[in-house]
This record gives structure tokens, C-alpha cells and sequence, in this order.
């Protein structure tokens, strides 16, 4: 029988894309979303392969209840996909405490509430396999107006690598998942918020929000079918990769990040290494 996957975030999107896709493929496909009428309405009812389940991520709690009722459903977990999310956008003078905390409780903290319940699980089986989405702006964060979501998704490709060494010795796996623009609403007011409290000083960042509202949103190269395709791929391998970049334009990212950090790293090194305490090596 073919793996059972457990999907936060599958009503819209690369979850959606990956939930319905995995169906078809006589996969068994749990789905959390923060409605549950909005995931049947994409998806379908319960089956013998499909369980969607209405899971607020943020909620400790609601997501262990949502992690065992997926266990008792199905009798196992073997592939997780922390897809939930959203973007804010923002100078981060503009933004206020509430609008930064509640970007990291679902981007972040929510992610890791799944992780945490789910792991008992994974331990006792000794297979299982985690793909934690963050974007290419966890790795590259030079957009005006993004420090806030790009800071989220930095920390999701931080505890990934963290959390692939932990589980490492368990038989377990874990991946970042990258995607650069994929066509998806996330660019949408219902998947991106903007500050309560606008700066105009801040052209950039306003030029930015109107060109992904304007331009980009309708218009990004990424295929979200296509993307599901290279999660379930890299969910059948031996050796999965830690890090996966999904679309051109996030290889493209990836490269400026590396040469703008070998030239970083040229320009000081002989401060940088000069650093340390000297070595007294005279003799008494």
C-alpha cells in the first residue's frame, strides 16, 4: 500500500496541487486547512484515501489532536509537508510587533508544532520523511519590503538542517523546499498582508508591492503541477537532497547569493582570519 502524506495548508496552492495530485496517484493524502469546507470543496469528502481535517496550525493543541486523528485513520504517517503559510510585506519600520510575531507564529512556530507531534510518531515507525516550505527568499533576502517573510523562511531552512542532523540517527529525513514564483494566490489579499500603518517615504517598498500585485501575481513562471511532481520524485529517494530549489529564477537567485558571498568572504578574509587569539610559541 502507498505512503500516507500529511499536508498543512492543501486548500489552495502547491499543497492543493500536491494533495489532489498524490490522490490520483492512489496515494492516502491527509489534509489540514484552517476550513474544512474549503478543503472538500477542492478536493472532495472523506475516503479511504483522503481525510480532510480543519487544523488551526498556531494552536498546539488542535494540531496534536489533527496528528493523531491522521494516525488513527490511516495507522501511520510516512510523509509530512509543512506547506502552510503567508506573506507580509512591509519596511520593517513600518510593520508593528503584531503583524512581525503573527508572521513567525504561522510561518515558523506552526511548522514546528507539527513537526513536534508528528516526530513520535516517525521515531516508532523508523521511517519518515519531512518537508518543511520555506521559498528562495530564505536563502536570498535582498527584496525591499520582504525582511519580515524572508526572515520567516530563513528560519525555516535554519531548524530543517538543524532538524535533518537531529533525526538522522532515527532513519528519518528531512528537505527544505525552496520554490522561486509558481503561480499560485499567494501573491493574492488572501495569502499577503501590508502594513496597518503605510510609510510613503518608503518608495521601494511600494514599488515592490505593486509590482507583485500588478506584474508578477497572474504572471509567475513556476507550475505548481510540475512542483508536486518533483515532491513526490524526491519522497521516493534513497538519498533526497537537504536543501531542493524549485524554478529557474531560484537557481538564478541562488547563484547571485553565492558569488555576492564568495566576493564578501574575498574582500575580508585576511581581517576575518586575523581574528583569533595569537599563539605565544616562544620558548622558556
Amino acid at each position: 500500500m502507498k505512503k500516507v502524506w500529511f499536508i498543512t495548508g492543501a486548500s489552495k496552492g502547491l499543497g492543493l496541487a500536491l494533495a489532489k495530485k498524490l490522490i490520483w496517484n492512489d496515494y492516502r493524502v491527509v489534509a489540514t486547512s484552517r476550513n474544512i469546507s474549503g478543503l472538500e470543496k477542492a478536493i472532495g469528502e472523506t475516503s479511504d484515501n483522503f481525510l480532510p481535517i480543519e487544523m488551526c496550525i498556531t494552536d498546539t493543541a488542535d494540531v496534536s489532536k489533527a496528528i493523531q486523528t491522521a494516525k488513527e485513520y490511516f495507522g501511520q504517517i510516512d510523509v509530512v509537508v509543512n506547506n502552510a503559510g503567508y506573506g507580509v510585506t512591509g519596511a520593517l519600520e513600518e510593520l508593528t510587533d503584531e503583524e512581525v510575531k503573527e508572521n513567525f507564529n504561522v510561518n515558523v512556530f506552526g511548522a514546528i508544532n507539527v513537526i513536534r507531534s508528528v516526530m513520535p510518531i516517525l521515531r516508532a515507525q523508523g521511517t519518515g520523511h519531512i518537508f518543511n516550505i520555506a521559498s528562495v527568499g530564505g536563502f536570498y533576502g535582498n527584496f525591499p519590503g520582504w525582511g519580515v517573510y524572508c526572515a520567516t523562511k530563513f528560519a525555516v531552512h535554519g531548524f530543517t538542517e538543524s532538524l535533518a542532523a537531529e533525526i538522522k540517527e532515527f532513519g528519518l529525513l528531512a528537505t527544505v523546499v525552496s520554490p522561486g514564483y509558481f503561480r499560485t494566490a499567494f501573491l493574492t489579499s488572501g495569502s499577503m498582508t501590508t502594513p496597518n500603518n503605510e510609510m510613503e517615504v518608503y518608495t521601494k517598498v511600494r514599488a515592490s508591492q505593486k509590482l507583485h500585485a500588478d506584474q508578477i501575481n497572474n504572471n509567475q513562471p513556476g507550475d505548481p503541477e510540475k512542483a508536486a511532481d518533483v515532491l513526490i520524485k524526491v519522497a521516493k529517494m534513497e538519498n533526497p537532497p537537504l536543501h531542493l530549489f524549485l524554478g529557474e529564477d531560484a537557481y538564478q537567485l541562488v547563484d547571485t547569493k553565492i558569488e555576492t558571498l564568495k566576493k564578501d568572504l574575498k574582500l575580508m578574509k585576511g581581517s576575518a582570519d586575523a581574528t583569533n587569539f595569537s599563539l605565544n610559541l616562544s620558548k622558556n
